[in-house]
């Protein structure tokens, strides 16, 4: 080391010192390539990202949503200048797609911090309203014929772009789109725009609507041609068709029949439409595409359920049993209060949509102190259409029934049974509006292998009604009768309880209705209702608040009313809404959590 005190008269040179300064400002910068970086970031002229400046409030959030600004400092000069270059005509065609044709953008440039900082102004102009509209038609709807010129009628009234109305791109081809649709929709499969075009006048922000359409001559239905068939029968495809050769062509008409062939287990997917070649209007073939499913398949599955607890079961199908595509089903059921087994065998429904089922039936219930073994076996005739459902069978039932606290019994009933159903919902997994009425009538007689005479009645209706675009009134009302001396003699199946989910919530699943030793068993009487609304605040999730009310009993002058109400928050899910819900019991005070679909047909 070299001491400067051991020759006091030694003297550093200046350019000595300032050399050994420069060396460490050197190494130290090396060391922290941070400072070094925010020196050249001071030196640096490069901007930072681009700001709208100016804009109307809802046309600045249309930009930021539509127009993508840089996120990193331009490279040079150049390429800020083919980007403003570029932003400026595509904020140009943004607005035209909003009804701004003659929107005024400048480029301006500021300095912040030593940095050259470039700012879009953006004044989009006097929006563009809809002038005249001229509506015109050729072909066959032309005719002077009183349904077609009220169909015109129509079709000009319910034009959505009206004359002052702001001109926007997505709604005239939303609306060119929605009117071509109607006229297709009957009878015109292959009508077709001559000629549609907006003119808009940038001076006067004024557009002018024109649209002339081509009907074609009227289409109607030929005959059936299908692909893709290999296993089966064409007559199952065939007869479900709800027309006939000759009918006038109806879109909806052949989505049913769509609808209805891909119910059928035997089909994996299914197509059904036209080609509106004007050449075959008179006998359009009807062109049906399908891909057949599997024939056997097993499945298995776990859930679980307020009313019956946990779920497990396993099932197998065969969709094409003896090779004539009846429908095999076999389930295993296991639940914490009800255990099943079940087979039957579905036949093919004919031209009058009729159908017959064969069943089996094993069930073993553990319910509020009742236990039931029960054992049937039934025959019943279905029809079915779009909105009708109808059956009309004969079972015979065993019932081993073991109250507790009571004195054991064997119940037989050979059960003449007919049930009406009729359904009309605009969504059938997730309703907003519509109506389901249920009605049961059947029984039995001592002279026809039954112990006790007596006739069951049962109905039961439900409607929706929609509140605001998103919210849903829901009331559901049941009641059920059973003509008897007495109950006893009579199984639990046409008898009524009532409690817990689609019935009474706030109470045990059929914890109402009459009291047997130690148990609850089915009255001769029952009656219950609910009122529910349902707030949905996104797409998937909603709120709910309802209130439920009713009972059971063997007389109506015994009914004592039990009251539940409560709240629950809903999820759309593919299968439809899933309900968890928390309701009290008036009339015992305690809380219960109910889970379960939210719409049980």
């Amino acid at each position: 080391m070299f001491d400067r005190t051991a020759n006091p008269s030694f003297q550093y040179p200046a350019d000595c010192f300032y050399f050994r300064i420069w060396i460490i400002i050197l190494l130290f910068t090396n060391l922290n390539p941070g400072i070094a970086a925010a020196q050249e970031s001071q030196n640096s002229t490069k901007p930072s990202t681009v700001i709208i400046l100016s804009a109307p409030g809802s046309i600045k959030e249309f930009l930021f949503k539509y127009f993508k600004l840089p996120s990193e400092p331009f490279a040079d000069e150049t390429a800020e200048e083919i980007f403003l270059y570029r932003a400026q005509k595509e904020i140009r065609n943004l607005l035209a797609t909003e009804g701004y044709f003659s929107p005024s953008i400048s480029v301006l440039h500021q300095i912040r911090n030593n940095v050259s900082i470039p700012e879009i102004k953006v004044d989009p102009g006097t929006l563009t309203r809809i002038g005249k509209i001229y509506i015109a038609f050729q072909g066959e709807i032309t005719q002077e014929i009183s349904k077609y010129q009220e169909r015109i009628a129509q079709l000009r009234t319910t034009w959505p772009l009206k004359t002052g109305l702001p001109f926007r791109s997505s709604e005239w081809e939303k609306a060119k789109e929605a009117l071509l649709s109607e006229v297709t929709q009957e009878e015109f499969a292959a009508a077709q725009f001559v000629s549609s075009q907006a003119t808009v006048d940038p001076d006067n922000a004024r557009a002018d609507l024109s649209i002339i359409i081509d009907s074609g001559p009227v289409f109607y239905l030929g005959e059936i041609q299908i692909t893709g068939l290999e296993r089966y029968d064409p007559a199952m495809i065939t007869n479900l068709a709800p027309f006939k050769m000759g009918d006038i062509y109806r879109r909806d008409v052949l989505h049913l029949y769509q609808i209805a062939l891909q119910k059928g287990p035997q089909f994996g997917s299914v197509s059904v439409s036209v080609t509106p070649d004007v050449t075959q209007h008179r006998t359009v073939p009807v062109q049906v595409m399908v891909t057949e499913a599997q024939s056997q398949r097993f499945a298995f599955g776990v859930g679980y359920s307020s009313n019956n607890g946990a779920r497990g079961e396993i099932n197998y199908r065969n969709h094409n049993l003896m090779d004539r595509a009846w429908n095999l089903t076999s389930l295993l059921r296991l639940e914490q209060k009800r255990q099943t087994f079940f087979a039957g065998i579905d036949t093919l429904p004919d031209q009058n949509n009729v159908n017959y089922s064969l069943g089996a039936n094993l069930q073993m219930t553990d319910i509020q102190d009742l236990k039931t073994v029960e054992e049937k076996i039934g025959v019943t005739r279905n029809y079915q259409t779009q909105k009708i459902q109808m059956h009309f069978g004969l079972s015979w039932q065993h019932e081993s029934k073991k109250p507790a606290g009571a004195i054991n019994q064997i119940n037989e009933a050979l059960v003449l049974d007919w049930r009406w159903r009729r359904q009309v919902v605009d969504d059938p997994v997730n309703i907003r509006r519509g109506d389901v009425t249920d009605l049961r009538v059947g029984g039995g007689s001592r002279q026809l292998l039954s112990d006790q005479d007596f006739i069951r009645t049962y109905a039961r209706h439900q409607s929706w009604w929609p509140v605001g675009s998103q919210d849903v009134i829901f009331l559901r009302a049941e009641v059920g009768y059973t003509l008897a001396s007495s109950r006893f003699g009579i199984p639990q199946e046409y008898l009524f309880r009532a409690g817990g989910i689609q019935s009474i919530r706030g109470y045990d699943f059929k914890s109402i209705g009459v009291e047997e030793g130690n148990a609850i068993v089915g009255g001769l009487v029952m009656a219950t209702g609910t009122a529910e609304y349902t707030h949905w605040l996104t797409q998937q999730w909603g709120v709910a608040t309802f209130v439920d009310i009713g009972s059971a009993a063997d007389r109506w002058q015994k009914m004592h009313p039990f009251l539940g109400y409560g709240g629950g928050i809903r999820w759309r899910s593919p299968a439809g809404p899933i309900a968890l819900d928390l309701a009290r019991g008036h009339e015992t005070g305690t809380l219960r959590v109910h889970f379960s679909m939210a719409v049980a047909f």
